[in-house]
């Protein structure tokens, strides 16, 4: 037993009312932070150990205050040593969306997912100093990540000059993409992976910590051309387009043009695919997490098939296909 987890059971022992009975691991996590299961008294609690010179607490508190606020069902937190990086958070179950999803469940889980979404991008004040924007510096770091992390570092590529300038033009399209949209408040990683079925109050929303304010099709597009299940473009754009209707309807401005707003939702998924393509990478290179691998062409996909109906993503496409990117697959 290392110093952290020391660390965690005599927070534990001191804030819970009865010592815990059993601790297991809750899940797995693509960052520093680790979450565990608490049982005691019958009940369960969720323990989130984020060491205070890897992870900041404080947003995650901030943020999952603000999101229960408005109406979702995020963790309550019940105890906290903000200078320890320690939480004591209830439990919203172990059913994730991504092992629940299938033909006959998608259409009841989405429109949750969906109403979820419609309360915080309808409920949250986009000039609120709480969340910081999504800026071009930020959507332009992002998609540095598929550069650095995929192409140079997991795929070995040198690229020549009229790769790179493809890129640049590629990554300024899309970052123009996001920031001419209209702004609210964007979960960053609203997925099938941090999604939880429960009941009532479904779904359980978790990973909300690096939220910001930002394109109006960011989360819908992370939910429904989502990196770790695919449906099929037709569904996708029917559930993408009866969401803008919602907004219109709660009157939310700005989403007047359907074609316009397809493309804006296109476009925002092909910058945020290639920076979770990078995110990958780097979490195989660098962290020693090679699982995401296998998401990655499917990830892929998604970005070659919206290039090849938009002319102004040729290049990127071209350059994908160059490198024979359609057909990578990660070593077995």
């Amino acid at each position: 037993m290392n110093d952290r987890q020391n660390l965690l059971l005599d927070w534990l022992s001191a804030v819970l009312p009865s010592a815990p009975q059993r601790i297991a691991p809750a899940s797995s996590d693509a960052s520093f932070r680790r979450y565990f299961r608490v049982w005691y008294d019958g009940q369960t609690r969720i323990a989130m150990d984020a060491p205070p010179d890897k992870e900041d607490c404080r947003p995650f508190v901030a943020i999952a205050r603000a999101l229960r606020g408005l109406g979702l069902n995020a963790p309550e937190v019940q105890a906290a040593d903000l200078d320890r990086g320690l939480l004591l958070l209830t439990d919203l179950g172990d059913r994730q969306y991504l092992a629940e999803l299938d033909e006959s469940s998608a259409p009841g889980l989405y429109a949750d997912a969906l109403e979820a979404l419609a309360r915080l991008q309808i409920g949250g004040d986009p000039g609120s100093a709480l969340l910081p924007p999504y800026d071009a510096e930020l959507l332009h770091r992002e998609m540095e990540l598929f550069r650095d992390w995929f192409l140079g570092r997991q795929l070995g590529l040198s690229l020549n000059e009229g790769e790179h300038h493809a890129l640049d033009r590629a990554f300024a399209l899309l970052a123009a993409n996001a920031l001419e949209q209209p702004r609210v408040w964007v979960h960053r990683d609203y997925h099938s992976r941090n999604l939880m079925v429960t009941e009532p109050d479904n779904p359980g929303v978790l990973d909300f910590q690096d939220a910001v304010i930002g394109a109006v099709t960011y989360d819908l597009v992370s939910l429904l051309r989502d990196c770790y299940i695919a449906w099929p473009r037709e569904r996708v754009e029917g559930w993408a387009l009866a969401h803008r209707a919602k907004l219109r309807a709660e009157g939310m401005s700005g989403l007047e043009d359907e074609d316009q707003y397809l493309r804006w939702f296109d476009l925002m998924g092909v910058q945020r695919h290639l920076k979770a393509t990078g995110i990958f990478a780097r979490l195989n290179l660098r962290d020693g997490k090679p699982g995401y691998l296998r998401d990655i062409p499917r990830t892929l996909s998604y970005v070659l098939s919206v290039a090849e109906r938009y002319p102004d993503l040729r290049a990127l496409r071209e350059l994908l296909l160059a490198h024979r990117i359609e057909r990578w697959e990660p070593a077995s």
